[in-house]
């Protein structure tokens, strides 16, 4: 069914999952134009060392917690009511600075990858303070929209040598003023070695060495409280679960040609964000779509996804990719027309 006739729509019909995850639409400035169908293990406890450990191990932490550093920080509460998100997964081509097809408290998970300002094609050279500010804005909407316990995990690089902007820094003072809780911090390392990259004015000199980044951040953040009091159906396996809770990973970068997209990340990338910090049929939001690759890992692994994006091409980019995906597990593609 075609919602707007002046624009191109697109049908997507039957996904095989529940009839909660079935929907699949997308939007213009609000409008749709695309329509679819679409451990806890009980253990000996031990306190925590005065000098350090050799394992991973569960243990007693209060006295670190009732120490005079932590007391001066945010330890988070139980929050209003969550509301349940009625709809299904939605492509939404606008800035997502207005979320307003999204009730309060309705996302149990939202993972993105903000544009850097480093002039990519689709980078508006804002300053820094508007851009900080339009992170500010869209913050602000994804900690309204998130459960009580629900993530925002944030995709974020430091910029630049002369001088270096530590933008991950910047992250933290932002989205703890609107109220996140940081629960951690990740390392994706996306490359290993120095390689044959080097900043050659000062090759084997101490005049002016420069690192080179072969990492970028994943800050996480949580809303009201540090875990979900809501139950539901988590998919991570042990072995998963044991490999994803350790700060650093290692995943290979996605190829930006082979995606049509400037700056992607590796959708195993998403899927293991997706994997460890959200149940089953749980609505996964990425406020900063680019070319959908949240929204494809989330459709697989059976939960409802809602993104935004301001460039059409981009959300076309993502509509067809989840299109060959479905089709590659023998759903029904998009019908054009």
């Amino acid at each position: 069914m075609c919602y707007n006739t002046a624009r191109k729509c697109f049908l997507l019909k039957g996904t095989g999952l529940s009839n909660q995850t079935g929907s699949f639409q997308v939007k213009v400035s609000g409008r749709i134009v695309k329509g679819a169908s679409t451990f806890s293990q009980e253990a000996d406890v031990t306190e925590t060392s005065k000098f350090g450990v050799g394992k991973r191990e569960g243990h007693n932490s209060s006295a670190f917690y009732s120490s005079k550093m932590m007391s001066r920080i945010a330890r988070g509460g139980l929050g209003e009511e969550n509301q349940e998100y009625l709809g299904g997964s939605q492509i939404i081509c606008k800035s997502s600075e207005v979320m307003d097809e999204l009730p309060d408290r309705s996302v149990g998970l939202a993972f993105t990858s903000p544009p850097y300002n480093v002039q990519k094609e689709y980078d508006k050279d804002l300053s820094l303070d508007e851009y900080l500010g339009l992170i500010e804005r869209v913050g602000s909407e994804v900690y309204r929209t998130l459960v009580s316990g629900g993530r925002y995990v944030i995709n974020v690089a430091n910029l630049g040598r002369k001088p270096y902007v530590p933008l991950h820094a910047m992250f933290y003072e932002i989205h703890q003023r609107i109220g996140f809780l940081p629960i951690g911090e990740i390392i994706w390392v996306k490359a290993k070695g120095a390689g044959e990259n080097c900043v050659w004015k000062s090759w084997m000199s101490a005049k002016a060495p420069s690192l080179r980044d072969v990492h970028e951040y994943l800050l996480v953040f949580t809303k009201d409280t540090f875990g979900r009091p809501d139950k539901g159906e988590s998919t991570v396996s042990r072995n998963d679960f044991m490999e994803s809770t350790l700060s650093v990973w290692e995943i290979a970068p996605e190829s930006a040609k082979r995606i049509g997209h400037p700056a992607p990340f590796p959708i195993a990338l998403a899927k293991r964000v997706i994997n460890l910090y959200s149940y089953t049929n749980d609505v996964v939001l990425d406020p900063f779509m680019g070319s959908g690759t949240t929204c494809v890992a989330a459709d697989w692994m059976n939960r409802r996804f809602v993104g935004y994006e301001i460039e059409p091409a981009y959300c076309e980019i993502a509509v067809d990719r989840i299109n060959k995906q479905r089709v590659s597990i023998q759903e029904k593609p998009i019908i054009f027309g």
